[in-house]
């Protein structure tokens, strides 16, 4: 059992020093190398991104979370640009119509009015008009309009200055630097009696991420080094702290505070949508029939009491759609706005984990997979229990975001689940490739003499004497025995014959060729098999041994020391025998002839 112990432990440490060893050289290689860095870099963000797309689509699937019902898209859709055109005979309506319907909306109480349009230029033919749509927007302070960054060069349009009034107060505490990617040169103005009146405007600005994708946005974007809101979340934030206050904090953990709600802002300033459902989720009204019941001719009536309006179009003709997780290309701008303000009412953005959260998360899945390799019964029980594994935390990771609007990685742990069994089973490899040699030398090498055993000495001379008939060759044997051995163990105890037997060991390995096989024989007897080796050249290394032990002298403990001899037989396949028992037999005899004629020497029968 403690034997058994060692084994997993030492399998868990070889893979995770394999690990190590992998993320290290993945860790070089990358720092060396811009393009590699950027090409894994890209990959991975676009890859988490899908994962994203894919629990967002699954989240609403089951209905979760539910739209906030007092949330109403104004919608201009394709049936109401027809309606539209043929009641007004052109294409934009005359701006006198948004008026009409701000008046009819505003007699109901709503909490805002917000126009995802930019009213540009006044029309030149409809001055009457603009007037009264001007007038109309300055009446209400709950009215809120679009304007729009961008980055054309200043010899197309001059950078203007934005009125104090737009500006934001930020007090942040937190490492987001907004202008790294929501900084811009240029904006395009809307009519300055909007600019400068007592309509409320801000930014309608959102970028898409590498795939085109619009996942997140940023409420704070940067112009002339002054902060400047994003439409819904000007919207929002006054609804939330019901007043006009251009005053916000970032705390520490990247959170923007509006009122008891925290937006969780991503390191380069943006607020991660938690999406509700496809296109027509919130509660829409087309526009046309709003026109239809300002006129008398439509029976239904809507109730906009305390509702936020958001005035926009989904109308496919007029080119405002976007790419999102939960919709690919046609889901209206402003319902991307419908979704952003529905986020902040129900305090439910979705944020990501810090980046040592992330390592943590790598690490102990690495570990876990570790501790499957490590206590599998076998392979596949491993593969299998992986597999489950990886099922098991995609699913973690759905219901994280569902519960409890959490953004945890999938794509590199999935990734090192997989490269940490891989790595494990090479551990367990490695393990069993060690196990096997260190079996290996249990079964065939002698413990004090580190010599071949007797064991492994038959089988190898009956293979050798196999090959050497097959191939016509010759093999000797060599067979000696240590002089006097009874006397070491007498005299000086059994732990000197031990030195003794390991000394005269080492000399014959010594001077040995690689190609022999030197073998403990038995009790003081060795052996050495000699491959495609004959008669005179045996007995020419047997009367070199002899001489080598002779000649050197033997520690018996660490003050004494003694002189050692050895005698030695020699036979040779085919000349003296033709079966393993024969050549030793023939062997054992010119040892007994060395022995009765003075010792210390080689004999042959």
């Amino acid at each position: 059992m403690k034997n058994l112990t060692k084994t997993k432990w030492f399998i868990f440490g070889t893979y995770i020093l394999l690990v190590l060893a992998s993320l290290l050289i993945g860790f070089v290689l990358l720092q060396n190398n811009n393009t590699l860095r950027n090409v894994f870099k890209s990959f991975f963000e676009v890859a988490e991104n899908r994962t994203f797309d894919y629990r967002q689509t699954i989240k609403i699937m089951h209905k979760r979370p539910l739209p906030n019902k007092d949330i109403v898209v104004l919608a201009i859709d394709d049936a109401s640009v027809e309606a539209l055109w043929d009641k007004y005979g052109e294409w934009p309506i005359p701006r006198n119509v948004y008026g009409d319907i701000i008046n009819y909306i505003e007699a109901q109480k709503p909490q805002a009015i917000i126009f995802d349009l930019m009213f540009l230029k006044s029309v030149r033919t409809s001055k009457d008009a603009d007037k009264y749509f001007v007038d109309t927007m300055n009446k209400y302070n709950n009215i809120y309009t679009g304007l729009n960054f961008d980055n054309q060069p200043y010899d197309v349009r001059k950078p203007e200055d934005l009125p104090d009034r737009l500006k934001l107060n930020i007090n942040n505490k937190s490492k987001i630097d907004f202008s790294k990617k929501y900084k811009f040169q240029n904006c395009r103005l809307i009519l300055p009696e909007l600019l400068n009146g007592n309509v409320n405007v801000a930014l309608t600005n959102v970028i898409r991420s590498s795939d085109g994708i619009i996942r997140s946005v940023a409420p704070i974007l940067v112009y002339k080094d002054n902060y400047y809101p994003y439409l819904s979340f000007k919207a929002g934030s006054d609804y939330l702290q019901m007043k006009n206050d251009n005053n916000f904090t970032i705390d520490e953990n990247s959170n923007l505070l509006v009122s008891d709600t925290k937006i969780p802002l991503t390191k380069n300033g943006e607020a991660i949508l938690n999406w509700y459902g496809q296109s027509g989720t919130h509660t829409a009204v087309p526009f046309y029939k709003i026109i239809k019941e300002i006129d008398g001719t439509n029976i239904n009536k809507f109730d906009f009491k305390d509702k936020i309006i958001i005035v926009g179009t989904t109308a496919m003709s007029l080119h405002d759609t976007k790419s999102v997780p939960i919709q690919a290309e046609v889901y209206p701008g402003v319902e991307v706005h419908a979704t952003f303000i529905n986020n902040l009412l129900d305090n439910n953005f979705i944020h990501k984990t810090s980046i040592i959260a992330n390592i943590l998360i790598i690490l102990t899945v690495i570990a876990i997979v570790g501790a499957i390799a490590m206590f599998s019964s076998s392979t596949l029980f491993g593969i299998l229990s992986t597999i489950l594994f990886m099922i098991a935390y995609f699913f973690v990771s759905y219901y994280m975001m569902e519960l409890f609007n959490l953004w945890i990685p999938v794509v590199l742990p999935i990734i090192a689940i997989g490269l940490a069994f891989t790595l494990s089973l090479l551990a367990k490899y490695l393990m069993k490739s060690r196990d096997f040699e260190y079996q290996y030398k249990l079964a065939t090498i002698d413990g004090l003499t580190e010599l071949y055993n007797h064991r492994y000495f038959q089988d190898t001379l009956r293979q050798q004497i196999d090959i050497s008939r097959r191939y016509k060759q010759s093999v000797s044997l060599i067979i000696c025995d240590i002089d006097f051995f009874k006397k070491f163990n007498d005299t000086y105890g059994h732990q000197a014959g031990d030195a003794v037997l390991r000394q005269v060991a080492q000399t014959l390995k010594k001077n040995s060729r690689t190609t022999d096989y030197v073998c403990r024989y038995g009790g003081e007897e060795m052996s050495i098999i000699l491959p495609n080796t004959g008669a005179d050249e045996a007995l020419l290394l047997a009367n070199r041994i002899c001489a080598a032990v002779a000649e050197k002298p033997f520690h018996l403990n660490p003050v004494d020391t003694a002189e050692v001899t050895i005698s030695l037989g020699v036979s040779t396949f085919p000349d003296n025998a033709q079966t393993p028992q024969d050549l030793i037999e023939w062997a054992d005899k010119g040892l007994y002839y060395a022995k009765e004629h003075g010792r210390n020497q080689v004999g042959r029968y």
